[in-house]
């Protein structure tokens, strides 16, 4: 440690002491200083000040002994009560925000049941519509995200879903493949910048080692979307179909784009920038959070000195990061896109016909495994405070699973393989998002974060008319392409392996960063 960092912890642990538990030696407790003021105002423009001024924070290790045991309850308590009052507040919200995102571009997955006959839609042509989504996303995702750093997570998320609710709802409309493609795009165009966004918003305002829990939490709105969105949509397919002169799938277009619009406002009002502007959070919370955040900002960039845009952009861990995402993306979208076509198959093996709300039905069970999933490697993620192999053994476990999907000869036990390669999957992805900010901070972390994501979302496009493609030239055959998807991710697996020591993690359990009468558990209330 340096000596000005050790100057830096000795001034902000008198200060701490002071207003905590007293100094019986010493002047009466004094006011917080200018720059905690300033830190919890935020500037004369409304933007919060950058939190990089504060002192590091300290715990009760700076305590005196005599007073030690008053610090650490002090502590615990003010850490516990935050993070769970934060969590509170804006995860609820953001998976709310996300689920509505992501039902709004996997729906066409069950339009395609009506819709193929409609429009004249071969396998390779609702792949190439389906994927065309993420060549607008990929385009301004950099751009997108760097503008929420900059205007504000309210104002931004904001505007992305009033755009994309609208032209989501408008795509019911659509008299021809042609249209249909445009409006795909431009649906990616309008949705860029959320992903990462909210991504980047959690770093404004949890503590990194409850992250990838909180991370998990929100990521939960993925299979949300499937075990909720996949009954709704067929079902609204079902229920509306030749209602007035729309057929089913347009009528699921239209209905499903309004909540998006209706949330935007909601999030208008509702959500907070950062920690500094939170009126629900006390000012000692406030003061708490944002020193907790510089001082792991500060470390971040004194250990890796990445906090600039140029170096997040052309660093060679962020490349790695963006083929290691790529390949996750393709097999969620290969999965995401064809399920309901793969669990239609199923029920043709099995000397049967299925409903579209049975369909629907039985599309949602991958989807709960990996719900649990999330949590459970989430959790364990945090406690371990272990990040690659987390991302390995899951994607690892799903290459194999989704390889002898459609090999087992009973249909049950298909789906089973379906769901342990969903779980593996979608597992994978919070501690994924917690190894670039292992690296980057400010503005590095907002262009490497949307970087990750906008480059690993070309598999958005790839994956479904790759898919769409191998199974057209196979005569409709899906063990090809799933066949494709577990080579796909079985290279994941095997890159973060091989980069593990370059990713700049550590194995320490997260409880040892926290006081010594916290634990990891119980912090976060979801």
């Amino acid at each position: 440690m340096t000596a000005s960092r050790r100057a830096r912890k000795h001034s902000a642990s008198v200060f701490a002491l002071r207003n905590t538990v007293g100094d019986s030696a010493g002047p009466p407790a004094e006011p917080a200083p200018d720059f905690i003021d300033h830190a919890v105002r935020g500037t004369d423009t409304g933007q919060p000040a950058r939190p990089a001024e504060h002192p590091p924070l300290q715990t009760s290790d700076a305590c005196p002994k005599p007073e030690r045991n008053a610090c650490m309850d002090l502590d615990t308590d003010l850490q516990k009560r935050t993070t769970a009052k934060v969590s509170r507040r804006l995860v609820p919200l953001l998976v709310a925000i996300y689920f509505v995102s992501y039902l709004d571009r996997s729906n066409i997955s069950f339009a395609k049941l009506q819709m193929s006959d409609d429009l004249s839609m071969t396998a390779t042509t609702f792949g190439l519509t389906s994927g065309i989504f993420f060549i607008g996303y990929v385009v301004v995702e950099v751009p997108s995200n760097l503008a929420l750093h900059r205007f504000g997570a309210r104002k931004w998320i904001a505007r992305i879903m009033i755009t994309w609710g609208v032209i989501s709802s408008l795509m019911g409309f659509v008299p021809n493949v042609t249209i249909f493609s445009i409006g795909r795009f431009l649906l990616g165009i309008a949705e860029a910048g959320l992903y990462p966004g909210i991504l980047l918003y959690l770093t404004y305002w949890i503590p990194r080692e409850q992250r990838a829990r909180v991370t998990a939490l929100f990521l939960l709105a993925i299979p949300l979307a499937s075990v909720l969105g996949s009954p709704l949509s067929t079902w609204l397919m079902s229920a509306f179909d030749g209602h007035g002169i729309l057929a089913g799938w347009r009528w699921m277009f239209v209905i499903e784009g309004l909540p998006a619009v209706v949330l935007a406002f909601v999030v208008w009002f509702a959500l907070t920038d950062r920690p500094g502007q939170a009126k629900w959070l006390s000012a000692e919370e406030r003061e708490w959070l944002t020193a907790k955040l510089a001082e792991e900002e500060r470390d971040t960039a004194d250990a890796h000195g990445l906090s600039s845009l140029r170096t997040s952009l052309f660093n060679s861990r962020v490349l790695v990061l963006c083929v290691i995402y790529f390949c996750l993306v393709f097999g969620q979208y290969a999965l995401t896109f064809f399920l309901p076509t793969i669990v239609d198959s199923l029920g043709e093996r099995a000397g049967t016909h299925f409903s579209l709300v049975e369909v629907g039905l039985i599309s949602a069970v991958p989807y709960l495994f990996a719900a649990a999933a999330l949590l459970v490697v989430g959790r364990h993620s945090d406690r371990t405070g272990e990040r690659p192999l987390h991302v390995a053994i899951p994607v690892l476990v799903s290459a194999v699973a989704f390889a002898g999907a459609l090999f087992f000869g009973s249909p049950i036990a298909a789906l089973l393989a379906l769901s342990v390669g969903a779980a593996g999957l979608f597992g994978a992805y919070p501690s994924l998002w917690q190894l670039p900010t292992e690296f980057l901070t400010g503005t590095a972390a907002a262009g490497g974060l949307a970087l990750i994501n906008s480059l690993g979302n070309i598999a958005g496009f790839a994956a479904p008319y790759a898919t769409g493609a191998i199974a057209d030239a196979s005569g409709g055959s899906y063990r090809p392409p799933m066949i494709v998807m577990s080579i796909v991710l079985l290279a994941a697996a095997v890159l973060v392996i091989a980069i593990r020591n370059r990713l700049g993690t550590s194995s320490r359990p997260a409880s040892a960063a926290l006081t010594p009468t916290t634990t990891s558990h119980g912090d976060i209330a979801a």
